[in-house]
């Protein structure tokens, strides 16, 4: 059925593609205006509408630059507001979305602003910090980064993909140029020769140098609600988890978990889904009517931030759930490639104050 829905979407995507080309071209030409700041910023995207892990590859740039004042400038994907929004701690993800929350959240040394308008919303950070990431920005041409980050999910780049509407593409995938380094995300620990030299072989010989794999690494699990001091024990072949998750694509997740347990009831939503009472309530009946000695709740972290808005935190008071932190996975050879690329152009074009 979604291959005969291909079909027919697929002059839509032709005429998209045109449009998409054309005002590339027009940027590449310069009779669209891209702006350029004094400071440093990188820029983390995707060609491909999903998940393709750019929130871990954001915190690893953050981890990278401990003695930089850093802002991180996201559209806010999801949010009831509109505008320039600095998060506070009366922020919520309905103020300003799921991922700047859980960046406030996690690293309080650090600016956290959303603005659909990149230009507008990094004039108004560049006096006062050294370092600007703007999250999810690779298609937003008004503003001039000076080093593009651009994210490849592994099993999505050995396949086949077509631009929207009949595919994920964002834009043509020669867009890809436009990058100073690629990350290819999700992939193996060890990656097998043949599907790496399949996954290379879709760039030009100048940026399949420029290419690197990376993994995920899932980290502890953390306690929902802070403060409780609850420890999870270690999942084991007898544990039932129940999985809630509202991502582009849990498959990773799902086998990272399926290591340990078999036992997985899986309450899968749409990316950046917004959790109703209802759907909180079906979780908790299914979890309360399992007879399972040993049970426990997981969610993502990018998820908690939704589960925590006040009428939901209620309702998961006193119960066993968990979310699980990820992080990006370099070999070490990779990363000191990856690491010396960065830090090379923030040094460079570090502002003179």
């Amino acid at each position: 059925m979604i291959k005969y829905l291909r079909y027919l979407l697929f002059p839509f995507s032709i005429l998209y593609g045109i449009v998409v080309f054309v005002r590339n071209k027009l940027y590449d030409i310069g009779l669209f205006k891209a702006t350029g700041f004094d400071i440093p910023i990188i820029c983390v995207g995707n060609l491909v509408v999903g998940g393709s892990g750019k929130s871990p590859v954001t915190e690893y740039l953050v981890r990278l630059f401990p003695d930089r004042k850093i802002a991180i400038l996201s559209r806010g994907y999801g949010r009831k507001t509109k505008g320039f929004i600095l998060a506070n701690d009366q922020a919520t993800a309905e103020t300003i979305g799921d991922e700047p929350m859980q960046f406030y959240r996690k690293f309080p040394q650090v600016t956290v602003a959303v603005c659909e308008d990149r230009v507008l919303g990094a004039r108004q950070l560049e006096k006062d910090h050294d370092l600007i990431i703007l999250d999810d920005a690779y298609q937003h041409r008004a503003i001039r980064a000076g080093f593009y980050i651009l994210l490849f999910e592994f099993e999505k780049l050995l396949n086949f993909q077509f631009l929207l509407p009949a595919g994920n593409l964002r834009e043509s995938f020669s867009g890809y140029k436009r990058a100073q380094s690629i990350l290819i995300t999700k992939s193996p620990e060890v990656v097998n020769p043949k599907d790496a030299e399949k996954c290379l072989r879709k760039f030009e010989d100048k940026w399949q140098k420029e290419a690197l794999f990376s993994s995920l690494s899932y980290q502890e699990l953390v306690p929902l609600i802070s403060g409780e001091n609850r420890l999870c024990e270690s999942i084991t072949k007898n544990t039932n988890v129940f999985l809630l998750t509202g991502i582009a694509n849990p498959k990773p997740l799902l086998q990272y978990l399926g290591q340990f347990t078999s036992h997985i009831l899986h309450h899968d939503y749409p990316d950046h889904y917004r959790f109703s009472v209802q759907d909180v309530d079906k979780l908790l009946n299914d979890f309360r009517n399992d007879p399972a000695a040993e049970k426990i709740i997981i969610t993502t972290e990018k998820d908690a931030q939704r589960l925590l808005d006040d009428t939901l935190k209620e309702l998961l008071l006193n119960l066993p759930i968990f979310y699980l932190p990820v992080k990006i996975g370099l070999s070490a050879k990779d990363k000191i490639i990856f690491d010396q690329k960065i830090i090379a152009y923030v040094s460079s074009h570090t502002r003179n104050r």
